[in-house]
């Protein structure tokens, strides 16, 4: 049966949706707090103090993150050449998304008093997974509209994947995310379900309630999405000697290895951000799930608002300025982190008990959540006009391998400066350089691309 544009559109804005939650739910908002929680108990009992087991915990954390990301680097523009090559680009999709959903199931095991090698791992895997099954389904871009509307098709899909991230948050918050001194909701009740809350269950319940949503609203994807025919089938060999011959040829496109630089710190910065937001909150603020998961809610629905008006900026100006203007938002959040502690501000000491530094980090929140939703969707877009349609997934392979090739980079150097000065406050320095670097390379890159 015959899909309209219109479904096939809106079909892929469910990959969004259904992929949200892994970033929401677990890497920013509450299953990290939780690790941070239950990680900072892991050494406290080794005998850590408080300082120090707040530290090792963001390391250990980081260092997980710097792991998943090494393989993605590694990986991406390989699968993407071999997917191109062989035209089956949803398969790789439905393969990618069953190991998501395994990875997110696992966490469900993740216990108050139990091991932090293992939720690592899965929690690792499932990361991955979701990179992989976004590069295969960015690929799909470049045939869903004419060039003029990929702006606005970029920009409102992620802002519908934030709207699926801020209702799955709230369901989350709402039903099941138990605080841990009071046993209940953000609703004032228990967790459903019977979930016990004196073993956390209800908070572990995100990694189950993260699966179920993907595979539910993955559906629509699957069902109307439509890949192109591809123009003849290559064996992999030959799929990797185009691959390598695009590789060779990045020196003399000025223009795309200007912007594969820049992006790779400056997603590097952001993904940090991302990943370390909820343990920050957790390890300089004190904040619990609850606490983290409200301020999710709030920087979720700034990111679904601002994208969806990045992107009508985005087909008016173009994806350049857009992007910009969206990392200098984050360099100065990032300052502001940097001078923020539960009891002062820059130095300026707060009286006890002050709600100041709370406030501040709400709208650094709502700052991260617009600047990081635009920023991605614009780099989307700004992809797409240097790519190949036909040869789409090697491009957002080696899209991916930019966004990747140095992501050990930015937690290895949160993980050495937290080390370094025992503060997971001022761990987090090394991200304004990151983003800098990615802002001067930008003088390089073309707005109109180089296709």
């Amino acid at each position: 049966m015959a899909v309209s544009a219109r479904k096939r559109i809106w079909g892929w804005f469910f990959f969004d949706w259904a992929s949200q939650p892994y970033s929401t739910l677990l890497l920013t908002f509450v299953f990290a707090p939780y690790f941070a929680e239950v990680a900072r108990a892991h050494f406290t009992a080794a005998g850590a103090t408080p300082e120090a087991a707040a530290a090792q915990a963001q390391a250990y954390w980081s260092g997980g993150l710097t792991i998943a990301g090494l393989c993605i680097a590694l990986l991406a523009p390989v699968l993407g050449a071999v997917a191109d090559g062989s035209g089956n680009r949803m398969g790789w999709i439905r393969g990618f998304s069953a190991i998501y959903v395994l990875g997110a199931l696992a966490l469900w095991w993740t216990r108050p008093d139990g091991g932090i090698f293992w939720p690592v791992v899965f929690f690792g895997l499932g990361l991955i997974a979701m990179e992989f099954a976004t590069i295969f389904t960015n690929a799909l871009m470049p045939h869903l509209a004419v060039r003029e509307e990929l702006g606005r098709v970029s920009g409102s899909g992620f802002a519908f994947g934030y709207a699926g991230g801020v209702l799955s948050l709230f369901l989350m918050l709402l039903l099941f995310a138990e605080n841990a001194a009071t046993g209940q909701t953000l609703g004032g009740i228990a967790p459903i379900l019977g979930l016990d809350p004196g073993a956390r269950e209800g908070t572990r319940a995100v990694g189950p309630f993260t699966a179920i949503w993907y595979v539910v609203f993955m559906i629509p994807f699957f069902l109307w999405v439509r890949e192109p025919a591809a123009p003849r089938r290559r064996p992999a060999s030959e799929a990797l000697r185009r691959l390598w011959q695009s590789l060779r040829d990045l020196p003399r496109r000025r223009s795309l290895s200007a912007y594969l630089a820049s992006s790779m710190f400056y997603r590097d910065a952001l993904n940090a951000i991302y990943g370390l937001g909820g343990a920050f909150a957790s390890n300089v603020l004190g904040w619990g799930v609850i606490q983290s998961g409200t301020f999710g809610i709030i920087a979720a629905v700034t990111a679904a608002a601002a994208c969806w008006a990045g992107g009508r900026i985005d087909t008016r100006l173009g994806p350049k300025p857009v992007i910009a203007g969206c990392v200098l938002i984050l360099i100065a959040v990032c300052v502001t982190l940097i001078g923020l502690s539960r009891g002062s501000v820059f130095g300026i000491a707060l009286a006890e008990g002050s709600g100041l530094p709370d406030q501040i980090f709400y709208v650094c929140g709502a700052l991260i959540g617009a600047a990081g939703g635009v920023l991605q969707a614009a780099s989307r877009t700004l992809m797409v006009y240097h790519a190949d349609p036909d040869r789409a997934a090697e491009a957002f392979g080696l899209y991916g391998l930019s966004g990747k090739a140095t992501t050990f980079l930015a937690p290895a150097m949160i993980t050495a400066a937290t080390a370094a000065t025992g503060s997971a406050q001022l761990g987090i320095i090394p991200l304004v350089p990151l983003l800098a670097l990615g802002l001067l390379l930008l003088i390089w890159v073309d707005p109109r691309g180089d296709q």
